[in-house]
């Protein structure tokens, strides 16, 4: 069976779904590889690399004749036409939001699996995207909101003076916003962190933070992901989080709903709130951002504050952020595929969590 590797057309996106190490690995198992040209260049991973791994290199046409497509982020509609009937897609789909993409799938005749829909249980680990590119993300977080910010981080005492260390509030304490508590301990800031499950104040205390307690309101978590919360809770954490937020310098917001448009965590009255200098960067802002003035891949002056609407962070971080997507793809391959062929036994939790459509037929 050949597997075809595609350059990404998202604009910025410097990441690529194979990288030459593990298309030997799964030449090894008994498929082909070939690489659309210069399609890991945005990651520092040559034609060349490919070729001595051995992969063969193919024009963008020739990409498509293959019995499995691999790209990291959803094909466009353009590309949904290329495909061969019969074959195999997989990427990151997001298709509880992307449904026209879903459909213009199903009618190519193709089967398709969601990355992004894999199930977080522990057998899945180890293929979970979501989490080894949260992970890249929530520590680029902390950098580039230290670059925003007109302060250093650390406790520094000199001849001249004392400076005090920074103060970081993090909202959401998934993959991403432990990463992101952890690298801002490690340039030394004091650190605080909020979250709608109360079973992750231990998490953070572990890493050295301060957990917000929002008391007498739960939420909870279903399927690996936070609930989204009601009115009542977010009342009851505005009011928790106040004079936290009032005195943070850096602010990073990572709360998403899975389909949904990300939850408001900090409207314009909070806004006004924080101090002179101040930033937050808002990991939601291309699911519409988690404060009311987000705006995505742009830095928004709000005159006390700013806010940076990141946008495709462990792009950033794009030889890591391949290394990591690659190995996520391989071991599903070994599941779908331990014998260089593609079978889909739905019976199995997790192909039935990611193959969104088979054969043509869309299941989700």
């Amino acid at each position: 069976m050949k597997i075809s590797v595609l350059k990404e057309s998202r604009s910025g996106e410097k990441r690529v779904a194979l990288t030459p190490n593990v298309a030997a690995q799964l030449i090894k198992m008994g498929f082909s590889v070939q690489v659309e040209s210069n399609a890991g260049e945005g990651a520092h991973f040559s034609d060349e690399a490919y070729q001595q791994a051995g992969a063969s290199i193919v024009s963008g046409s020739e990409a498509y004749k293959a019995d499995c497509l691999v790209q990291i982020n959803p094909p466009s509609l353009e590309q949904c036409g290329h495909m061969q009937k019969g074959s195999t897609w997989i990427s990151q789909l997001y298709h509880l939001s992307n449904s026209e993409t879903v459909s213009a799938l199903a009618a190519q005749g193709v089967s398709a699996v969601s990355l992004d829909a894999i199930p977080r249980i522990s057998r899945a680990q180890s293929m979970d995207v979501l989490s080894s590119q949260a992970n890249l993300a929530g520590y680029r977080a902390v950098i580039e909101g230290a670059g925003h910010l007109d302060r250093i981080f650390p406790l520094l005492m000199t001849a001249a003076g004392t400076v005090t260390p920074a103060k970081v509030l993090v909202f959401g304490v998934g993959v991403a916003g432990l990463q992101a508590i952890a690298t801002a301990k490690r340039l030394g800031a004091v650190v605080e962190a909020t979250d709608v499950r109360p079973e992750t104040k231990e998490q953070v205390e572990s890493l050295g933070g301060k957990f917000i307690e929002v008391k007498g309101v739960e939420v909870g978590s279903e399927g690996g992901y936070a609930k989204e919360a009601s009115e009542e809770y977010r009342k009851a954490q505005r009011e928790a989080v106040n004079k936290s937020l009032a005195q943070a310098d850096l602010v990073i917001t990572t709360a998403l709903v899975p389909g949904k448009k990300a939850p408001l965590l900090i409207d314009d009255e909070q806004l006004g709130l924080m101090k002179q200098g101040s930033v937050v960067l808002d990991m939601a802002a291309e699911q519409g951002g988690n404060t009311s003035k987000t705006q995505a891949n742009q830095v928004v002056d709000l005159g006390n504050a700013r806010i940076v609407g990141a946008v495709n962070l462990p792009s950033t971080l794009s030889t890591n952020a391949s290394e990591l997507f690659a190995r996520n793809i391989w071991e599903l391959l070994k599941l779908i595929g331990p014998k260089g062929e593609i079978e889909f036994n739905t019976d199995d939790e997790i192909v039935d969590g990611c193959l969104i459509v088979q054969n043509g037929t869309a299941r989700k």
